[in-house]
Parts: structure tokens; sequence; C-alpha cells
């Protein structure tokens, strides 16, 4: 069986690109193979900034030949019907066999497909998958149709068994394939022919290209690393740098250059934004005092001088790159210093969303809300407010303009040099987080304050502007915002209302779009109930609570059907009911990749408080841990039982039978027990549900499990006896009542 070497031999390919493009060639290719018959033992594609690589291991040498049965018309069917069949085919009409079926007597045909060689269906996939190749960009070149992210120069493709190795023939824009290609481009210039994989790859390590970017990769880290400890130095890991430097280059030099002294105070993130970015330069810290003092720069050819001439260019484009970055950090300071008033004056006219307003807008909401959240979280209300006010200030400044991705960074820098407590300045940076499932989350009690107004914030402007994710498409990262609080409240285990914030916040984005088309009258309303919403902790108490004192003073506003304060009314509970459900689906998911079933969860979730989502949380560990076991797996059991039972004679008679049973109707010693062993467990649930031990609230009920299996062993509920009957209705619903305090049991699967 041959092995498939292919080669797309380019100019450079942007490293961004290169690793899907390489698994894009090896599906492509591979899928369009199979497809055609051939099979394979083994695959695997490489990059270089100049190529793509495919090798396959033992590809089939020719397709099978293969007998296709199609059944056609009827034999009485319209002689049209039978042309469109025989065209389906390729076939004639003698050459059709009519058989008898059930249904009739039908035509068949018989299609057999010759089997092809390996080389035949090579040639057409890989030209196929070349003219179809889907590159993010691409472009055409010279007066050929084909596009190509960069004009492609050559086509290696040769098939090589143990009798020796053939080129695959064929031609795409008048580019030949054929069995050569190049090294280095300037260390080895010049084609050279090969004849298999191992052939391929020996030739071109000796041409000083290294195929594999994760070799390419592992050869910078560690010709860095070396030369930084021998200096005494640490290079500061940056994964997704080092990903792209090793596609940037076929045979990586490793350079190692000083940062000037007059640079040597810049901030630290500034110095390696700076050089990542414009350079793709590495950060080299002294470990004695974490300052970045020199980078590391990847060249792609080794130099009679060792790379002398290389450092000294990269340093005098670094030193200018430097110059601007510390002018921004210096002018900068002086706002800074001055107590910040200009950037913030400066985000009235920077747009968050055109119908939400102006960042300004939006810190001032955020403000208010940090103000209402930090007495839960166990911060200071106005220090919360100061720090909100502060944190996005930065947003202003020349060095977050020039790096977006130092928001938040720069300005704890800032408010620090504003004479501002450091736990107030590391809210700026602390806010933004998580910004990623693996990110941390934030643990002081201020920056926990404003992080969640911020996210709550944002959810709740685009639910009141109905701007929801929809399908895959999240534009304002609206999932995770979710995902952030929900991992800032479980982490440290917070207890926090979210009804009553994402009420407030709602309520406050409908006063700002209400504002210019309705009355100061109904502002006036709508502010006195998002006051009194910080007293009662729910919208709607505080709705009725404020319109009821304006009715009892004579000025009842109006709540006529269509009215602006009756459509706020009662749009307001919509929107934090839909939200809140949007975050029980974040949650979900959350949960699930931590082992917990979605049954389980739904189970826990249907319980109140819903907005409490530690509590939800505890539920649902304390459910799932007790339900893994016998006693728990035969209680839910027993639960379903009684449940049914319940139900059905409620429907059947038409009452509820809600009303406390009486043991002195107890006929046998089974439901003697049961009436005994409900008073007990009664008795040990309600402390361990007051003190929120959900397992051992779920571990008392599941020591119900024997009683409850006795009492359906040795009882009949449906007796004649009306009276026994009833009692023994109320026993079940007892029984439901019980176990099911914890968590809606109807839920579980199974």
């Amino acid at each position: 069986m041959p092995d498939l070497l292919l080669e797309l031999f380019s100019e450079e390919i942007p490293a961004r690109m290169q690793t899907r493009a390489a698994d894009d060639l090896k599906r492509l290719v591979t899928d369009g193979l199979v497809e055609a018959g051939l099979t394979y033992a083994g695959a695997g594609a490489f990059s270089t900034p100049r190529r793509l690589v495919l090798a396959l291991e033992g590809l089939s040498a020719e397709s099978p030949t293969m007998r296709e049965e199609r059944r056609g018309p009827r034999i009485d069917a319209p002689e049209k019907a039978l042309e469109g069949f025989l065209r389906s085919t390729g076939l004639s009409k003698d050459q059709l066999e009519a058989r008898e079926e059930k249904k009739g007597s039908f035509w068949f045909a018989t299609i057999e497909t010759q089997g092809r060689p390996a080389a035949e269906i090579v040639a057409e996939v890989v030209t196929r998958t070349v003219r179809t190749f889907p590159w993010p960009k691409s472009m055409r070149w010279g007066a050929g149709s084909l596009r190509w992210v960069r004009p492609l120069h050559s086509i290696l493709c040769v098939l090589s068994d143990e009798n020796g190795a053939s080129t695959v023939a064929f031609d795409i824009d008048g580019i030949e394939a054929g069995n050569t290609t190049e090294g280095h481009r300037f260390m080895a210039p010049g084609r050279f022919a090969v004849n298999s994989y191992d052939d391929y790859a020996a030739k071109l390590a000796k041409a000083y290209v290294i195929l594999s970017p994760e070799e390419r990769a592992e050869k910078i880290w560690h010709d860095a690393t070396t030369m930084a400890f021998a200096a005494g130095m640490e290079v500061v890991e940056d994964r997704a740098l080092l990903a792209e430097v090793a596609g940037l280059v076929e045979w990586p030099v490793v350079l190692m250059g000083d940062i000037g002294e007059e640079f040597l105070g810049l901030p630290p993130e500034v110095l390696q934004t700076s050089m990542r970015e414009h350079q793709k330069f590495f950060s080299v810290k002294n470990p004695s005092t974490g300052r970045i003092e020199k980078f590391v720069t990847v060249a792609n050819r080794e130099t009679a001088d060792h790379g002398a001439t290389i450092l000294a260019g990269n340093q005098k484009v670094l030193a200018a790159r430097l110059s601007d970055a510390k002018f921004f950090w210096e002018n900068d300071l002086r706002i800074a210093k001055s107590g910040m008033t200009d950037w913030m004056d400066a985000l009235e006219n920077v747009t968050f969303e055109r119908r939400l307003g102006s960042q300004a807008d939006r810190i001032q909401r955020i403000a208010s809300l940090a103000r209402e959240i930090a007495p839960v979280v166990g911060a200071d209300p106005e220090d919360a407010a100061t720090a909100a006010k502060l944190a996005k200030a930065d947003l202003s400044s020349e060095m977050v303009y020039e790096f977006p991705e130092l928001q938040g960074v720069m300005g704890r820098y800032y408010a620090e040099a504003a004479g501002h407590a450091p736990d107030i300045a590391a809210v700026a940076e602390e806010h933004y987080q998580p910004l990623g499932p693996s990110d941390d989350v934030p643990s002081s009690p201020l920056s926990v304050a404003v992080a969640l107004a911020d996210k709550i914030d944002t959810l709740t402007g685009f639910w009141a502007i109905d701007e929801k994710p929809t399908g895959s498409k999240d534009p304002f990262a609206l999932r995770r915002a979710a995902l952030g609080i929900i991992r800032i409240v479980l982490t440290e285990n917070r207890r926090l209302s979210l009804d009553r914030f994402i009420d407030s916040q709602l309520l406050r984005h409908k006063i700002a779009l209400e504002r210019p088309v309705v009355g100061d009258d109904v502002i006036d309303t709508l502010e006195e109930i998002l006051d009194e919403i910080a007293e009662r902790g729910v919208f709607g108490a505080a709705f009725r609570a404020v319109t009821d004192r304006l009715k009892a003073d004579g000025n009842g506003p109006d709540l006529e059907e269509g009215s602006p304060l009756r459509t706020v009314g009662e749009m307001v509970p919509d929107l934090s009911t839909d939200l809140l459900a949007f975050f029980h689906d974040r949650l979900k998911v959350h949960l699930r990749a931590e082992g917990l079933r979605h049954d389980v969860i739904d189970a826990s979730l249907s319980k109140p408080p819903a907005d409490d989502l530690t509590l939800v949380v505890a539920r649902a560990r304390a459910l799932q841990e007790v339900i893994a076991t016998e006693d728990g797996e035969n209680l839910v059991q027993a639960y379903r039982r009684a449940a049914n039972i319940l139900t059905q004679a409620e429907e059947k008679d038409g009452v509820e039978y809600r009303f406390g049973a009486d043991p002195k109707f107890a006929e046998t010693d089974e439901e003697t027990a049961l009436f005994a062993a409900l008073d007990q467990a009664k008795a040990a649930i309600a402390p361990a549900l007051a003190a929120e031990d959900f397992t051992a609230a779920m571990g008392h009920m599941a020591g119900l499990r024997a009683p409850i299996d006795a009492f359906f062993e040795a009882v009949q509920v449906n007796t004649d006896n009306e009276i026994v009957r009833r009692n023994r209705l109320n026993l079940l619903h007892q029984i439901v009542e019980t176990c099911g305090q914890v968590a809606d049991l109807d839920k579980l699967e199974g």
C-alpha cells in the first residue's frame, strides 16, 4: 500500500492561518479520498511559513469496484419517468431488469463502478481541494483564476511504496505537480527532489527547514530560556506569542538584546505589550526586581556575525516604539495626577451603544448599582461608587488608545498616581475579570461589587433594548458576562439576590430610555420606585407601594392600558424573569462541566429562591450526592409513586389532599411506623434546612426509604374505607412535601 506526500509551496502564509490551514488540508483531502473509495492507515499535516504539507500512510492502491442496485419506476409508468431513470443511471433500457414485487412490477438497474488507481483519485481530490480551499482571505495573481492565500509556486505530490516512488501527474492553473521542493529561502536556495516523506523531512532539515511547528516552538522556547538563564534572567511566558513566532520562521535563531535604560521605568505591562504587538519580541525580566530589562527576538536565519546586525536593527526600531510609549505614559500621568476629570468628561462623547447612551452614562449607572451591591458583598458603598466612577477613566488615555488590551491595567496605575487607595485603584483592573472560563475572578469586595455591577448593567441594558443572544450569535458577549457573574458568585459562595439588582438596573435603563418621550411626572414616579426597590428588594412590591401611596395622596398616576407607567410596570418583571432564565441556562452549562446532571440542576432551580445561585448549587450538589446512593435512588422512586397516586386521586376526586394525616386512622404497623418516621425526619430536616445543610437534610429524607417501601408493600392506599383512603392520601402528601423541600424530585429523569 503506497504512502502519499503532498506539499503546497507558496509565498509566506500568515502565521495566524497556518494551523487551521494544515487541519483543513488534512480534512478535505482525506474526506475526498475516503468518499472516492480509498482508505488510509494514518495522516499527518504540517505547516511552515512557506508550505502546507500532508503525509498519508497505508493508502489504498486503488478503489474497489462497486455494484449498486437501484429500483426505478413501475413497468407501466409513463415513458418520461423511464427516460429520467435511464439518464440518472447512465444505462439503456435493454440493460434494465424487470422484477415483480408486492406493489407491482418495477424496473431495476445494476450499476457497476469500476475501481480506479489511487493516483487518478489523488489528482482529482487535490485539484478540487486547492481550488476550493477555505482561506479566510485569498488572492489572485497573474492571469490565472486560482485563488490562494499568497502566490502558489509549486506542488509536490508523490506516491511511494516498496517498489519506488512516482509523481502524481496533474496541473492547476499552469502549476504542474512534481517531486521537487525548496529549502530555506536564504540559507539553502535551489530545488531538490524527494521520493518519500522520510526522505523529504530529512532533506528539509539539511536545507534548514524544521517542518513541525511544535518542534520550532520547542526549539525557540528552549533556546530563549537557556539564554536568559545564562544571563540570570527569566523569559516571561507567552504561549500565544510563541505559537505565532513559530509560524514566522522556518529555521528559528534566538537572539537576546537590551532595552534602553531610559525605558526601564515604564510599567512592565507596557513594555511587554509594546514589544509583543509591534515587534513580536519576548520579554525578559529580572527575577529579583520584576523589571523587564531585556528582550528575545527570533530571526529566520543564521548570519556570519551571529545576529549582531539583526539585533542592532531590532534595538533601533524598539527604541522608537518605546519612545512613543514613554511619551504616552508621561502625558497620561500628568492628567492622572490632576484628577482624571478630563478623561471622565471625554467619556460623555464616547457612545457605548446608540440607545444605551454614552460611556459616561453607563459609568453613572454602574456606580449606582455598585453602591447597592457593596453592602451585600462586604464593601463600603461610597468606596464602591468612587471605584466604579474611576474604573473606566483610562479608556480616554493615550496609552489605552494605542494598546486597548491594557485597559484596566493602566487604570490601576493612573488611579494610584491620582492618590487613590490601592484597593480602589485595583478595581480598574479587576472589574473586567473574569475575561474567560479559565481567568481568575476578582476577590476583593470592592472589585466584586463593581465587577458584578458592570456585568449586570451590560446584560440588563441589552435586555432592555431587546438585543439578546440568538443561536451562535452573541456580538456583545452577553453569555460571557452572565458566566462571569456566575463564577464570581460561586467562587466565594457569595449570597445575593440577583432579582433585586436585575430589577433595579432594568428600571434605570427604562428611565433613561423613557426620559426623552414622557413627562417629568412619570420619570419622578419611576425614580421613586427605584428608591423603593432598595427597601423592598422586589420590583412588583415597590411598584405597588409607590402607586398606592400616590393614589392615597390624591396624585394617582395614569395606569390605564398603554400608559407609559403601566407599560414599564408590566415590562420590567417580564424582562427580569427572562434574564434570570438566561442565567439559569448559563448555570447549567457551567455546572455540567463540573459533572452535575442537567435534571438535578433543573430540580434544584424549581425551588425558590432561584436567583440565589449559591443556594441553588448547594441544593444541586446535595441532591446529586444523595441520589447516587441506593437509599437515595429508591427514595426518588418512592416519591414518584406517592406523587403519582396522589395526583391521580386528586384528578379523579376533584379535591386536593393537603390536610394533616392522623395516625389514629392507621390500620397497619407499617402505616404507624411511617407516621413516626415522618415526624422524626421532619424534626431533623427542619434545623438542617435552616442551617442550609442540604446534604444532611437529604440524608434524613433518604432515611425514609425503608419505612416508605414497607408502607407501599403492606398497604393499599385506595381502600374501600373512604376515611382511611383520605387519610392515606393525606399521608402521601406528607411524603411528597417532606421529600420535596430541597428540590423538585419530579424533574429528575429515570
